[in-house]
């Protein structure tokens, strides 16, 4: 039977020759040519001065606040619709995520509710760009420049997405990217931190490295991670990089060719762009509505039986048993929106390999699914 799964990554001949480049060289750990490159190229890309790699999106965001000095006592604002790795990283430090809820149109942080959270124990705000869209990061930057807090965004799936023609990633004090296999921009696994400060850069050069003294080796300076990509990552993510337009330019085509063919179909609420927003549709999300006439779970079962790949949207923050059981939650806090569009909403295949015959059959998988349980109710 055909299956397309939910995402399969577009590797190819460059790639590949850069990996057997480090092979032929020797340098394969986190020492070679291809860091500089893929640090350098990166940082490029998103419009600031410096980037450092890490081994992963979760070990970046953990390696920004933590160069920033969070610890124990300080408060993170962030939003409660999330992957767990955003609020894990805030935890690592010791300090407390507080958590906010969803803005109905884009499922990003609803930003009018974030002043209201500030105390005087909150040390920085972490806006969350949801599957690929930009989170509205004036009033954010206002408020932070008011408060005197720190910016930290997580941008692990919004690889080259604008925000009123800025990247995200680049608009705050740091920016974290994951580099994960579904994700735009590919090395296995790895991550990078982004920054226009020389001084913020430098400290997470350092905690990223054991906090090698700079005038001894294998004296240490402080408490630091081992969170060093290797060289054979950034090989692949510097070929990545090197075709990344035409990535995103896949990414929005694949998005237009579902909007094409799902706009008519009744209850399935389509993923948003924001007219100040360039939305990179990291995976083509939808929240089905009471009019589609079944529920989410239900869809998803039913696509698999049909060979379609589906994954349900993130369990909010403040659902999940590790922050309930942790005590930080906020008394009679609620997050409407947050609960709604868990329960509700689904990504489709969005992969960078799809191919256009492939979204015609999910489509059609989709709708045809929809028509026979819509026939089923009647003749019950």
């Amino acid at each position: 039977m055909r299956y397309i799964p939910v995402n399969e990554p577009l590797l190819g001949a460059e790639e590949l020759k850069n990996i057997r480049d480090c092979v032929k060289s020797g340098w394969i750990s986190s020492k070679g040519s291809y860091i500089r490159k893929f640090e350098e190229d990166f940082a490029d890309f998103c419009g600031v001065k410096y980037a450092v790699s890490t081994t992963n999106g979760t070990t970046a965001i953990h390696l920004a606040l933590a160069s920033l000095g969070l610890k124990k006592g300080d408060e993170v604002i962030m939003p409660t619709f999330t992957m767990i790795a955003t609020a894990y990283a805030v935890l690592y430090t010791g300090a407390r995520p507080v958590f906010v809820d969803s803005e109905e149109k884009t499922w990003n942080m609803d930003t009018s509710l974030v002043e209201g959270l500030v105390t005087p124990r909150t040390k920085a705000i972490m806006p969350v760009h949801i599957y690929g869209h930009p989170v509205d990061m004036d009033p954010i930057l206002a408020l932070a420049g008011k408060k005197r807090l720190f910016v930290v965004e997580d941008a692990a799936e919004a690889h080259g997405a604008k925000y009123k023609g800025r990247k995200c990633g680049s608009m705050g004090d740091m920016g974290c990217f994951s580099f994960y296999a579904n994700k735009i921009i590919t090395t296995g696994e790895g991550g990078m931190v982004v920054t226009d400060s020389k001084k913020l850069a430098e400290k997470a050069r350092l905690l990223k490295d054991l906090a090698h003294s700079p005038k001894k080796r294998f004296l240490h300076v402080d408490l630091a991670y081992n969170y060093r990509m290797t060289n054979m990552q950034a090989a692949i993510g510097a070929a990545q990089l090197d075709k990344v337009g035409a990535l995103l330019k896949k990414k929005r085509r694949i998005a237009r060719l579902y909007n094409e063919r799902l706009k008519d179909v009744e209850g399935l609420r389509l993923p948003a762009e924001e007219k100040w927003a360039w939305n990179v549709y990291w995976m083509y999300s939808v929240v089905v509505e009471d009019g589609f006439g079944m529920t989410r779970d239900t869809l998803m079962e039913d696509l698999r039986a049909e060979g379609v790949d589906t994954r349900a949207f993130f369990v909010p923050m403040h659902s999940q048993p590790v922050i309930k059981s942790s005590g930080i939650l906020r008394k009679k806090a609620s997050y409407p929106v947050a609960d709604r569009i868990s329960k509700r909403g689904l990504y489709l295949p969005t992969g960078l390999a799809l191919e256009e015959k492939d979204i015609d059959f999910v489509c059609a998988k989709l709708k045809k699914v929809q028509k026979k349980h819509r026939k089923a109710k009647k003749r019950r």
